[in-house]
């Protein structure tokens, strides 16, 4: 029975996340399981991984075979290279404790790397929320000095239609008050 490490897809349409689970090569992609040893999900940024090394390392050891997508997570992990490390104590090309060592070193640096690439991330994410904000509020005060210019245009049209009207009632009231004093000029 050849043995696959993959994934098996959980969640609803548009939100995808994946158990990492130890199946027969001949089924299904989300049938029966022998074990599950992890979670991934995809969706987060970055990605969220849990993942039982010991499980993961000792399955690899019996000959499972990681899919394309969990031998990335496993070699992100570390599992692959513990496992390499493993091999090479095997082989005799080196000793536990410097297997160890180097899978240690390799640790710390792979968290360096994970927490200086989730700074970044983070500074990008704020740098992209504070221009975005810039920008909307530059428009809105593009947009309130074209709305207090077309205000001014209709206020001043207004003073300009109330001084017509003005003059325009200015107007009537001498032509009617040349009227009512010219008839009685003429009586």
């Amino acid at each position: 029975m050849p043995t696959k490490i993959r994934l098996q897809r959980r969640g609803k349409k548009g939100q995808a996340f994946y158990h990492i689970v130890i199946a027969d090569g001949r089924a299904p992609r989300d049938g029966k399981f022998i074990e599950r040893i992890g979670i991934y999900n995809p969706i987060p940024r970055p990605a969220e991984i849990e993942i039982n090394f010991e499980k993961a390392l000792d399955w690899l050891q019996k000959g499972a075979q990681p899919t394309d997508t969990v031998k990335a997570i496993l070699a992100y992990k570390g599992v692959i290279y513990k496992n390499h490390l493993i091999k090479g104590v095997a082989k005799g090309a080196m000793t536990t404790e410097q297997a160890e060592t180097k899978f240690q070193a390799w640790i710390d640096e792979k968290n360096l790397k994970i927490s200086s690439k989730r700074n970044e991330i983070l500074l990008g994410l704020k740098d992209a929320n504070k221009k975005r904000h810039e920008n909307e509020v530059k428009l809105n005060e593009e947009k309130s000095e074209a709305i207090a210019k077309k205000l001014n245009k209709i206020r001043l049209d207004e003073v300009a239609q109330a001084a017509e009207a003005a003059h325009a009632a200015e107007v009537i009231a001498e032509t009617n008050a040349t009227e009512i004093t010219e008839p009685a000029n003429e009586a």
